[in-house]
């Protein structure tokens, strides 16, 4: 079955381009040229994976991405022609998967749609990783320290597994960063308030769970 993507985009040539580009490459594609159409489309289900503009005629393409996020992990590819670094670091904090800056290939753009799509893939089977109290359910993508469930925002549950499968093992700024975000340019400053409102979650429980430690000058 052909892979299902919203193109959400207010530019009809762009889009068209996208479109044709995109279907050659073996993909499903349903165009949706503001956010009110966005909306209806993954509302209607079906949708693998959103690649979503900012710019949109009737409203932020980042108040459509946090709407989806309240109720849905669906991978979204972030693509504008917004390049400066508080916009790249608002889309991924909001919660979009990767963020292209215009203008891009279009090779690039099926590069990335089938990456996140690979990151994405839900485990073959159930995997509990537990270290002291907490316990990660990797399956449900769930952690709960003796029973008591943790509220994790997707990069910050992703950050838990990751330390939760290699306790002990120190990671720098740039390895959080390459594997957690997919990218190398993002500040460590990301990493670290991550770091911090994670500490603080697993810190504000009635039960001693593991602790998150920094190793000063490397990670």
């Amino acid at each position: 079955m052909r892979t299902h993507l919203a193109l959400i985009e207010d530019d009809p040539d762009f889009a068209l381009m996208c479109r044709s580009y995109l279907e050659r490459a073996g993909f499903t594609v349903t165009w949706a040229i503001d956010a009110r159409a966005g909306k209806a489309v993954m509302h209607e289900g079906g949708i693998d994976l959103a690649v979503l503009d900012l710019g949109l005629p009737d409203g932020s393409g980042l108040d459509l991405l946090r709407a989806l996020r309240s109720i849905s992990r669906l991978p979204v590819i972030v693509v504008t022609g917004r390049g400066e670094e508080a916009d790249r670091v608002a889309g991924l904090e909001i919660g979009a998967d990767d963020y292209l800056v215009k203008p891009f290939s279009q090779r690039e753009l099926v590069a990335r749609i089938r990456a996140v799509l690979r990151r994405s893939q839900p485990p073959e089977s159930t995997e509990i990783l537990a270290v002291g109290a907490l316990r990660v359910d990797t399956a449900a993508r769930r952690a709960d320290v003796a029973g008591a469930l943790l509220t994790l925002r997707p990069k910050e549950y992703a950050l838990l597994e990751l330390l939760a499968r290699a306790p002990g093992r120190v990671f720098s700024s740039e390895q959080l960063l390459e594997q957690i975000w997919g990218v190398s340019w993002q500040q460590p400053a990301t990493v670290v308030e991550h770091v911090y409102r994670l500490r603080g979650k697993l810190t504000g429980l009635p039960t001693p769970a593991p602790r998150i430690t920094t190793v000063r000058g490397y990670g």
